[in-house]
């Protein structure tokens, strides 16, 4: 055994003599508390309930300010706004430490439906490309597909392309996207 749990055996019997012999001399003893220990009990609580309150309310606490919070805005006179729009619970995900973000959830739904769009084939490259390669060939697919130099109706297939390439180019973005692609 080593030496702290020989320490804490030797503590816990030591106790428990002492709490025997506690309780064998004198029953009679009457509780007086000073008035310097009902100041410090007294001190000890007040704590502790701050403590619980500042714990449980930490979420008003540390509120981050949206937009909206700090334009003058009518709606905030008749609280319509926030009736309608809430957007505590994105302020929520803000203060965890949940990896729940909007980009995920949209990848997430789309894979379940089998709707995620192979960004790598829309651009025209394989999915090991570098970034310097998924540029230049997004440069070269949007010259060829731009409303304004092809006069066709290709807004679709720009917003499509601005889309794969917007995920493909953000290294973040283009992790989360490979692990809800690949998956089956």
């Amino acid at each position: 055994m080593n030496k702290f749990s020989i320490f804490a055996i030797s503590i816990l019997v030591f106790g428990g003599f002492q709490f025997a012999e506690a309780q064998n001399s004198n029953l009679d003893m009457k509780l007086e508390v000073s008035d310097d220990e009902k100041i410090i009990l007294f001190s000890g609580f007040a704590i502790a309930v701050i403590a619980i309150f500042m714990f449980l309310a930490r979420d008003i606490i540390l509120r981050k300010k949206t937009s909206y919070d700090k334009e003058n805005l009518e709606s905030k006179k008749d609280k319509t706004f926030e009736k309608y729009h809430s957007d505590w619970g994105d302020d929520y995900e803000d203060l965890g430490q949940r990896r729940n973000t909007k980009e995920e959830k949209e990848f997430r739904d789309a894979s379940n439906n089998d709707e995620l769009p192979n960004y790598y084939d829309i651009i025209g490259v394989s999915s090991d490309s570098t970034p310097e390669e998924i540029k230049k060939k997004f440069r070269e697919r949007a010259k060829k597909t731009h409303p304004d130099k092809t006069k066709e109706d290709s807004e679709n297939e720009m917003a499509e392309l601005n889309k794969a390439y917007e995920v493909l180019s953000d290294k973040e973005l283009r992790e989360k996207y490979d692990r809800y692609l690949n998956v089956d």
